[in-house]
C-alpha cells in the first residue's frame, strides 16, 4: 500500500500520534494529506521504491463478480449439504431455525465481509489489519477452509463416479444386484406398490444400496473397519484436482467467465427435477415433513447450532471467501445490492433443494409403506447420492440423459464453492507474500489436496467427513464468527464502520444492520456456541479416543487468536501492557482504501464527516417545512 493515513482515524507504529478518531480536525486533515504527497514525491525523487507493489488482480465486470460470489455461495452447501442436514435434525425442525438464523446472522455477516473486502482491497487474513490483535482470527478460518476443500473436492469425486454411470444402459442402480444379499432390496426403478417380503430383514431400495455396496463400500464394512481408498473414487478425485488446478492457475480473471455457466447452470437442472419431483405419489408427504415444524425439537441445542453452520455453508460466511473476493471490487462497486440478491438466491435454493430431496423422500416412503422416513433412507451426508439416483431410475423417458445432466450439475456446484474456497486460501497467501508465484503455490494446494482427500473416498469416509466437520469446521467457523463480529464492530467499530460505507456507496447503514451487528448476531452465536459445546451431539461410530483427538483439532485451530495476539502486543512500544492492548486493537497506518487518490478524498471525508440523514429524518424534515401557520387580521 502507498500512503499514510490519517492518525486521528487508525492506529499508527508511532503512540505519539494516537488521537481520537471522532476528533474533527483541519489540521490533522492537512498533515494526513501532506504526509500522502509527501512520500509519494519521495518515492518519485528516490526512482520509486525499492520493490513496487505487485499491482492487484480486479474483476472485469461487476456482474462477474456477482456471478462468482453465486457460484461460490450457491453450491454443494445448498444442494447437497442442506437437505441431509435438515434430515438428519427433524425437517420441519430445521426450517424454521434456518430462515431466523439467515436473517440475523447470515445476511448481516455476509454484508459485513463484503464491506471490509472491498474497502480495504485485502484477504481474508489481511483484512484484519483493521485491528492486528486479532488477525489470528483469518489463520484459524484458513484451517476451516482447507478442511471443507478436501472433503468437497471428494464429494465432487463421488458426483464424477455417478456421473461415469450415468452412460451405462439401464441406470446401475436402477435394479437389485444379486451380490446385494442379507437385505430387501427394492428396485428404485419400481413406480407400483412394494412386494411383500416373508422375513423381517430392513428394506432397501437399489440406489442406497448401490451407493453403500457399488461406490463406498460402506455397507460392506464390519464394526471397527475403516478401509482403504476405492480406486475409482480415486481417479475421480485425482482428476477433479488436476482440473481445479489448471482452473485456478489463470487467476482470478479466468474463473470470473467460467462463473457465468457455474452460476446459471444449476438452476437449469433444478427447476426441471422440481416440475417431476414434485408429482411422484407420495411427495406430498415428503414436503409435509419438511415443512411441518416439530416443537419440541426447536429447543434442541444440536438444531440450532447446526442451522448457524448450515447458515455459514450456504453463503460461505466465515471462510474467506467472500471477503477475498470482495478485495477484487472496484472500490465503489454496489455490494450491497449485490448481497441482498445473493442471499436471497441461496434462501432459494436451499429451500427448493431441500423441497425436491424431501418429496423424492416421501415417495420412497410410500413405496416401502414406512412412514418413519428415517427408516427409509439413512440421515447421513450421502442422501443427495440416494434420493435423486432413485427419482432419475424412475424416469420413463431418457433417463440418462437426465442423470448426466443433474450429475454434471453436482460437478459444476461442487467446482463453483471448491474453487471460490482455494481463490479466498490464494488471496490470503498473495497478501502475505505478494512475490510467491501463483502457479507454485496453486500446485502445492492440488497436491495437498489430493493427498488428505483419499482419507474421504475410503468406505469410512462418510464418517470421517462428519468428523472433520464438527470439529475441523462447525465449531471453529462459530468461534471464530463471533471474534471476527468483535473485531470489525467494537474494537474498529459501529461508527467507523458507517462512516465507511457512506463514503465507499454514498448510503447509510439501517438502524437493523447496526443492531445485529453490533449485538443481535454476537449474542445469538455465543449462546448457541455454549449450549452446543455443552449439550451437542457428537458424530456416531467413532471411538472415544478420537473424540479427544477432535478437541484437540479445535483447540489447534484456535490456537492463532490467542498466538498472533500476544505476538501483536509484544511488539508494541508503548511503555504498560493496557497501552500495548489498546495500540494493537487499533488500524495500522496504511488501513484504508488502496488507491492514493481514494484514500485523500477518504481522509478529507473523515475530517467533515456526518452520517446521512434517515428517510424518514427527510421525510419529518419537508413536512415540517410545509406545515405553514396562518395569522388573520380582523
Amino acid at each position: 500500500m502507498s500512503g499514510a493515513d490519517n492518525p486521528a482515524f487508525v492506529g499508527t507504529d508511532d503512540p505519539s500520534l494516537a488521537a481520537d478518531g471522532n476528533r474533527k480536525s483541519t489540521d490533522l486533515h492537512q498533515n494526513g494529506s501532506l504526509a500522502l504527497t509527501t512520500m509519494a514525491t519521495a518515492d518519485v525523487a528516490a526512482g520509486g521504491p525499492e520493490k513496487p507493489p505487485v499491482e492487484r488482480e480486479k474483476w472485469d465486470k461487476g456482474v462477474e463478480f456477482l456471478m462468482s460470489c453465486i457460484a461460490l455461495s450457491v453450491g454443494l452447501g445448498n444442494v447437497w449439504k442442506f437437505p441431509s442436514t435438515a434430515f438428519r435434525n427433524g425437517g420441519g425442525a430445521f426450517v424454521i431455525p434456518y430462515l431466523i438464523v439467515l436473517l440475523v446472522v447470515g445476511r448481516p455477516i455476509y454484508y459485513l465481509e463484503m464491506v471490509m473486502g472491498q474497502f480495504s482491497s485485502r484477504g481474508s487474513v489481511k483484512v484484519y489489519d483493521v485491528s492486528p490483535i486479532m488477525r489470528g482470527i483469518g489463520i484459524a478460518q484458513m484451517v476451516s477452509i482447507c478442511v471443507v476443500i478436501v472433503y468437497y473436492a471428494a464429494t465432487i469425486a463421488t458426483a464424477i463416479r455417478f456421473f461415469i454411470a450415468s452412460f451405462e444402459s439401464p441406470l446401475p442402480w436402477a435394479s437389485c444386484d444379486v451380490t446385494w444379499t442379507g437385505l430387501n432390496c427394492v428396485n428404485s426403478s419400481n413406480t407400483g406398490p412394494t412386494p411383500a417380503f416373508d422375513n423381517s430383514l430392513p428394506v432397501k431400495t437399489s440406489a442406497e444400496l448401490y451407493y453403500t455396496h457399488s461406490v463406498t463400500g460402506e455397507g460392506l464394512l464390519t464394526e471397527g473397519e475403516f478401509g482403504v481408498p476405492d480406486w475409482k473414487l480415486t481417479l475421480c478425485l485425482l482428476f477433479i484436482w488436476v482440473a481445479m488446478t489448471i482452473m485456478m492457475i489463470k487467476g482470478i480473471r479466468g474463473s470470473g467467465k467460467v462463473a457465468y455457466f457455474l452460476a446459471l447452470f444449476p438452476y437449469l437442472v433444478l427447476i426441471s427435477f422440481a416440475v417431476y419431483a414434485f408429482t411422484l405419489e407420495g411427495a406430498g408427504q415428503g414436503l409435509k415433513y419438511f415443512i411441518t415444524p416439530d416443537w419440541d425439537k426447536l429447543l434442541s441445542a444440536d438444531v440450532w447450532k447446526e442451522a448457524v453452520s448450515q447458515c455459514f455453508f450456504s453463503l460461505s460466511i466465515c471462510f474467506g471467501g467472500v471477503i477475498a473476493f470482495s478485495s477484487y471490487n472496484n472500490f465503489s462497486n454496489n455490494i450491497y445490492r449485490d448481497a441482498m440478491i445473493i442471499s436471497w438466491l441461496d434462501t432459494f435454493t436451499s429451500l427448493l433443494s431441500g423441497s425436491l430431496v424431501f418429496a423424492i423422500i416421501g415417495h420412497l416412503g410410500h413405496l416401502t409403506n414406512e412412514t418413519d422416513y428415517t427408516k427409509v433412507v439413512y440421515p447421513g451426508s450421502g442422501l443427495t447420492f440416494i434420493t435423486y439416483p432413485d427419482a432419475l431410475a424412475k424416469f420413463e423417458h431418457v433417463p440418462n440423459l437426465f442423470a448426466l445432466l443433474f450429475f454434471f450439475m453436482l460437478l459444476t456446484l461442487g467446482v463453483g464453492s471448491c474453487t471460490g474456497l482455494i481463490n479466498s486460501v490464494l488471496t490470503a497467501l498473495h497478501d502475505s507474500a505478494p512475490r510467491l508465484k501463483s502457479w507454485k503455490t496453486v500446485c502445492v494446494i492440488g497436491v495437498l489436496g489430493f493427498g488428505l482427500g483419499l482419507l474421504f473416498v475410503t468406505p469410512s469416509g462418510s464418517k470421517m467427513l462428519d468428523y472433520f466437520d464438527y470439529y475441523g469446521v462447525q465449531f471453529v467457523t462459530l468461534t471464530s464468527a463471533i471474534f471476527e463480529l468483535f473485531a470489525f464492530c467494537w474494537l474498529y467499530g459501529i461508527r467507523k464502520l458507517t462512516r465507511d460505507i457512506q463514503f465507499m456507496l454514498n448510503r447509510r447503514t439501517g438502524f437493523l444492520w447496526r443492531l445485529c451487528w453490533r449485538f443481535v448476531t454476537p449474542i445469538l452465536l455465543i449462546v448457541v456456541l455454549v449450549i452446543g459445546l455443552v449439550k451437542s451431539q457428537r458424530p456416531g461410530g467413532i471411538a472415544d479416543v478420537y473424540h479427544v483427538l477432535g478437541w484437540c483439532i479445535y483447540a489447534g485451530a484456535l490456537v492463532p487468536i490467542p498466538l498472533w495476539a500476544w505476538f501483536a502486543i509484544r511488539k508494541r512500544t508503548e511503555t504498560t501492557l493496557k497501552k500495548r492492548i489498546v495500540a494493537a486493537s487499533k488500524p495500522l497506518s496504511d488501513w484504508g482504501p488502496e488507491e492514493l487518490d481514494v484514500r485523500k478524498r477518504y481522509l478529507e471525508f473523515c475530517s467533515n464527516y456526518t452520517p446521512m440523514e434517515s428517510r424518514w429524518t427527510r421525510l419529518r424534515r419537508v413536512l415540517h417545512r410545509n406545515d405553514k401557520t396562518y395569522r388573520v387580521s380582523v
